[in-house]
Formats: structure tokens, C-alpha cells, sequence
């Protein structure tokens, strides 16, 4: 998928028309990145940080979401490919995984 082609504003419009036939709509948006968030992100190369009401940074197409659908979004509605392995990393620190290897 390429940046910068509006997704974000094609998917609010979506979920606002969604929305005009009675349903009830949320945004969840999944980046590829090994960051954990867009707050340490280059806005020269991905755009500016929108931060949720919780302090969660995120990208624009989030502020997009709460705006267009009037909803009210908190950081668990951005995942990344680095809060997962993050996720995944404290939990064998803490043995969770019980001595197996985590694949």
C-alpha cells in the first residue's frame, strides 16, 4: 500500500456512510512498523503525529477517524508491528513463555 493516497480520508468517509445507515463503526488502524508509535517517527517521512486523548502519538489518519465518526479513540486503536513484538519481548523477559521458545 502507498502513503499519502488519502486512505485514511477514504476510510472515515466509509465509516461515516456506514454510520448515515444505523450502524456502529470504529477505526483500528495496523502499521508495518517496527516503531511503537509515530511519536519518534520523521514527520518528513511519514507526516505529522496526531495525539490521542490518552497521549497516545499516533499518525493523522487517527484524528481523521475521531473526527469524521465522532468517536473517541485511545492508543490500543493503533497497533504496530513494534508494540506487538515489544508485547511479546516483556512477556518471555517475565518467563511467561515457561523456558519454550518463542517463534
Amino acid at each position: 500500500v502507498v502513503s499519502g493516497l488519502g486512505k485514511g480520508v477514504t476510510i472515515s468517509s466509509m465509516g461515516r456512510l456506514l454510520q448515515a445507515c444505523g450502524l456502529r463503526v470504529t477505526a483500528i488502524k495496523i502499521d508495518p512498523y517496527l516503531n511503537v508509535d509515530a511519536g519518534t517517527m520523521s514527520p518528513f517521512e511519514h507526516g505529522e503525529v496526531f495525539v490521542l486523548d490518552d497521549g497516545g502519538e499516533t499518525d493523522l489518519d487517527l484524528g481523521n477517524y475521531e473526527r469524521f465518526l465522532n468517536v473517541h479513540l485511545t492508543q490500543d486503536h493503533n497497533i504496530t508491528t513494534g508494540k506487538i513484538y515489544r508485547h511479546v519481548i516483556l512477556k518471555e523477559r517475565r518467563g511467561d513463555y515457561l523456558g519454550k521458545t518463542v517463534q
